[in-house]
């Protein structure tokens, strides 16, 4: 007998007799098996550090296995922030009875008093309400709650908030519950710190890629080797056929006519600094690229940040004002020319004009003298013109008509042209209606297309020299066709000749800002300008305008 009782308190850890041996190892299983759930607790606010899940998810978690070794019916989670008390989380959330996320006030506060206190707190709920109470009794008394434990949260020498854990009845516990519930307590303490920093950090990733997809110019992340690591919206939209390839492709075959850009690469790889180009992608835009190398914290480059800013309409304007600035001059210069010309122009068409009306003068002297007259006249009107079309002004677009901008500009530089063996032939529509524009600029058009055909047949040594401006109307349009025989456009080249400062003529003979100018003054006028041309045969410029239907020359 004394040996089956050594046995049992060998296995069992516990002295006993036989008749309470029964009795004392159902009490040991069960504190055995209390002592397994609080590690399994423990343990699950331990696994949530790493996981993602709602404090909600949490608290149900908690209070579900709680139940089982504590007589609890309500968990709560009120956080600190400042000198704010949040009550963030219930469980179950019937017994919430106070709105989530409500802010508990210091005066009168329960919750704020273990706060300042810093240890834990045993409350009894009174039956009645009392004379400045605490708040908190309300709510417990509201969800039946009659007793209560409150455990501060402590993290990095802080209360950072109160848990408080409710029961409809009066609660018991020893010292061992005490314990447990402190370092479910601090673990909660130590959950809540892990998730305020993984939501900032959540927070700082999710600013940073809102204002990544945000920036209206392209963005290619790019490593080493090349190959796209990420993209933005920008360059998601600008290569919409490829926007589910970009990320992986290498940035050299999403490029892969602009070697610009693995040139930008490779000099940002060997200087490990910002570098900087503009680049002409294939379909003409014109764009800033920045290639910013990116290091880790040991300083090790391990890629590349490309911007790219598309300058397009920008270049357009920079050649619209520096072409402005030339006309100003121009403006300056035959003012001045204007101002010494008129003077013995007047003298010259005065005296001229008196003497042709001296009956005794011999046929030769009269027929010189008429000859006088008319060039006193034609300088005149060259000067006149010339300050008209050079005026700088802001242009007011009112009706006028392709024939007298036409007329103007052949009246300036036709005769020029002519001395140089070239003919100019005219085929002007006399019915043609009116456009709403400005008379300046259009002549700025003509004289574009004019002078840009007499360059085109300096080179042509084969053909009749000859240019042909017609003007035409169709149903909607109103048009102004300018063809030459001369050398024409190489297919290469067809694609550029309107961007700014693209030019084929010789340095110091073009600044390749004519066509671009007049393309701008085109589009501001509600109209567009076709080009064809045959190398070695010659081109062809046609300016569309819109017309004024309620109007007719």
């Amino acid at each position: 007998m004394l040996e089956r009782q050594t046995m049992i308190e060998r296995l069992t850890g516990v002295q006993s007799s036989k008749r309470s041996y029964y009795t004392e190892l159902k009490n040991t299983v069960a504190e055995l098996q209390k002592k397994n759930m609080q590690l399994e607790i423990i343990h699950e606010v331990m696994k949530n550090l790493n996981v993602e899940m709602s404090m909600d998810d949490m608290l149900k978690n908690i209070m579900d296995k709680l139940i089982t070794i504590f007589p609890f019916d309500r968990i709560s989670l009120s956080i600190r922030n400042g000198d704010e008390l949040v009550l963030s989380n219930v469980y179950p959330k019937k017994l919430g009875y106070l709105p989530r996320n409500v802010t508990l006030s210091k005066e009168h506060s329960l919750y704020w008093k273990v706060i300042e206190k810093g240890k834990m707190h045993f409350h009894q709920v009174p039956v009645e309400a009392v004379e400045n109470e605490f708040i908190e009794n309300q709510i417990f008394r509201g969800n039946g709650i009659e007793s209560a434990l409150l455990f501060p949260l402590h993290s990095k020498g802080m209360i950072t908030g109160i848990v408080s854990i409710g029961s409809m009845g009066i609660l018991s516990y020893d010292e061992a519950d005490l314990a447990f519930l402190q370092q479910l307590a601090d673990q909660f303490a130590v959950c809540l710190e892990n998730v305020r920093l993984y939501n900032e950090v959540l927070n700082s990733q999710k600013e940073w890629e809102d204002t990544f997809r945000a920036v209206v110019d392209m963005i290619f992340v790019v490593d080493l080797q090349g190959t796209i690591v990420k993209v933005n919206e920008q360059a998601i939209r600008f290569f919409h056929p490829l926007h589910d390839q970009l990320v992986g492709m290498k940035i050299q075959d999403v490029f892969h006519r602009v070697k610009d850009i693995s040139k930008l690469l490779g000099e940002s790889l060997q200087t490990k600094q910002a570098c900087h180009r503009e680049v002409r992608l294939p379909d003409n835009r014109i764009f800033e690229t920045f290639s910013n190398p990116v290091f880790n914290e040991e300083q090790q480059m391990y890629g590349f940040i490309l911007y790219m800013k598309e300058v397009s309409e920008k270049k357009r304007i920079e050649s619209q004002l520096i072409h402005s600035g030339k006309l100003a001059a121009i403006g300056e210069l035959a003012a001045g020319v204007a101002h010494e010309l008129n003077n013995p122009l007047t003298a010259i068409l005065g005296n001229s004009q008196l003497l042709v009306r001296d009956v005794k003068l011999e046929p030769a002297a009269h027929n010189l003298l008429v000859g006088i007259n008319d060039c006193g006249k034609r300088c005149k009107n060259i000067v006149q013109n010339l300050l008209t079309f050079s005026r700088q002004e802001e242009y007011l677009f009112q009706a006028c008509s392709l024939n007298e901008a036409v007329n103007q500009i052949l009246s300036l530089v036709g005769y020029q042209i002519e001395m140089q063996n070239i003919t100019i032939t005219v085929k002007k529509d006399d019915s043609l209606p009116k456009i709403n524009g400005s008379l300046q600029q259009l002549g700025q058009i003509v004289l574009n297309f004019v002078l840009n055909a007499k360059d085109a047949l300096e080179q042509n040594t084969v053909r009749k020299n000859e240019i042909m401006i017609e003007t035409s109307q169709d149903h909607a349009w109103v048009q102004l066709t300018v063809s030459d025989t001369g050398s024409g456009i190489s297919s290469e080249h067809q694609s550029e000749i309107f961007h700014p400062f693209f030019t084929t003529k010789p340095v110091g003979q073009g600044t390749g800002l004519g066509l671009s100018v007049s393309l701008g003054i085109a589009q501001a006028h509600g109209g567009f300008i076709e080009m064809t041309s045959r190398e070695g045969e010659g081109s062809t410029f046609m300016l569309r305008l819109p017309k004024i239907h309620t109007e007719r020359t």
